[in-house]
């Protein structure tokens, strides 16, 4: 081979190696933390398209008051109506990041557990693979192994995983017991904060409030939890998971499902500008969004899900961080919940799949670390 030859060849390698997408575990990564969000069975139509004025009464959708519901959620178009519901997803997370699921652009995520409730839902998303065996929403330790689990193992995040449910079944969910993870949940008190003062100031309001679900807390507590745990100790991974929005579904309250999205949403950004305010997170943190379940999608499938409810089972993701590009156009790949759990270990540069083989690829347009 001539010496041109050999230069010529090794100057289109450079070429390609730069301009080619580097490997999820490039050393040039960023994301140095993971926040995880779930929001239980908050449903793709209303993510993408806003209220549905179908549900938008009395009858169908139990709202209480029509006029103000109407002045704060409607709108002439689905994009100003999902504006509306969830700002911030809309005017960052979308336009910044990437979000999969809206079924009538022919981008679908599917749960593959088969059951499409919470606790089989929950396993999947955060374990990466549905359990046939999960069958309830009873407090049973899970056998199976979370990625936060997983990674608690390794010495670079052992003691610095925490998660934040409004459900109380999240500490069996989670296997606190067997993980040793940090978990709050229920109407447990919060225990780290910043002030000590307003610590017991929450606690007093959490223990004086009337109890409308004696197993979900209000998200408000566990959002305001969560938040002050990220500051004062600094978690790698940080899971929150919201659930008021699939309560007031099942009590058929549109208004109110409504608007938990709405506060679902501000507390996101919340997180998401805290984060970027600290130096362990700035430009070094990638949000990863998502739901345990579909449900219905009409007058009455609205208000629940399960294998017997049409629709149960599409869901929605979306990431956003430094590692992550826009979507250029929507993708038309269609997805599985299972892919979370790996997803939120890719962020990382970890390789969840390698422990179990029956744990769901991560999401492949997630990270693009080239320049």
């Amino acid at each position: 081979m001539t010496k041109t030859k050999t230069l010529s060849l090794l100057l289109i390698a450079s070429l390609f190696l730069t301009c080619s997408p580097r490997p999820a575990n490039a050393a040039d990564r960023r994301t140095e933390n993971v926040v995880l969000i779930s929001i239980d069975g908050l449903r793709w139509q209303d993510l993408f398209s806003g209220a549905d004025a179908r549900l938008m009464n009395r009858d169908d959708g139990g709202v209480r008051e029509l006029d103000p519901l109407r002045q704060r959620f409607d709108a002439s178009t689905s994009e100003a109506r999902r504006a509306r519901l969830m700002p911030f997803f809309w005017s960052v997370i979308a336009k910044q990041g990437q979000v999969y699921g809206d079924v009538n652009a022919g981008s679908v995520v599917r749960v593959t557990n088969g059951r499409y409730f919470s606790y089989p839902g929950y396993s999947e998303l955060l374990c990466g693979f549905g359990d046939e065996t999960i069958d309830s929403n009873a407090k049973r330790p899970n056998k199976n192994v979370s990625v936060l689990e997983w990674l608690n193992g390794k010495p670079a995040y052992r003691d610095r995983i925490a998660a934040f449910g409004s459900w109380d079944v999240f500490p069996f969910i989670l296997n606190q017991q067997r993980s040793g993870i940090y978990v709050n949940a229920g109407w447990q008190d919060l225990d780290v904060f910043g002030n000590e003062r307003e610590l017991a100031q929450w606690n007093l309001l959490s223990n004086s409030l009337p109890r409308y679900w004696s197993a979900v807390r209000y998200d408000a507590f566990t959002a305001r939890g969560a938040l002050e745990y990220l500051k004062v100790k600094q978690p790698r991974v940080l899971y929150v998971a919201l659930g008021e929005t699939d309560d007031w579904a099942h009590d058929g309250r549109y208004d109110q499902y409504l608007d938990a999205a709405l506060r679902t949403d501000q507390a996101i950004e919340q997180l998401w500008n805290t984060c970027q305010k600290i130096d362990q997170y700035r430009d070094k943190t990638t949000f990863i969004i998502t739901t345990d379940h579909g449900r219905g999608d009409d007058r009455v499938g609205w208000k629940s899900h399960g294998a017997s409810i049409p629709g149960s089972e599409f869901i929605w993701i979306a990431v956003l961080g430094p590692d992550t590009p826009p979507l250029s156009k929507p993708s038309t790949a269609e997805l599985t919940q299972a892919q979370v759990a790996a997803t939120v270990a890719a962020a990382l540069g970890e390789d969840f799949t390698a422990s179990d083989n029956r744990i769901a690829k991560p999401l492949t347009k997630a990270f693009d670390v080239s320049p």
